[in-house]
């Protein structure tokens, strides 16, 4: 059986559990991502499913005092 395991090693087949586990740890890190993006979660920092346009974030930020209404004004036309 000593022979069999040496052949093993020296004739290149080690490398085919390696490929394996790499091909499973691939599918495994796809699969995650796109659960978590199909159902709404967020990937790398980037939420998929709370999207908000350019209208909302200023309107937030006039609501909250961050901005003056002139300032408000002028970014409201750029946008339309």
């Amino acid at each position: 059986m000593c022979g069999l395991n040496n052949e093993m090693w020296h004739s290149g087949m080690w490398i085919f559990p390696i490929i394996g586990c790499c091909i499973m740890m691939c599918f495994i890190c796809a699969m995650v991502f796109f659960s978590r993006r199909w159902f709404g979660g967020s990937c790398f920092g980037h939420p998929f499913s709370d999207s908000k346009s350019a209208l909302d974030i200023l309107n937030k930020r006039y609501a909250s005092g961050e901005i003056s209404r002139e300032e408000y004004e002028r970014i409201k036309s750029d946008i339309s």
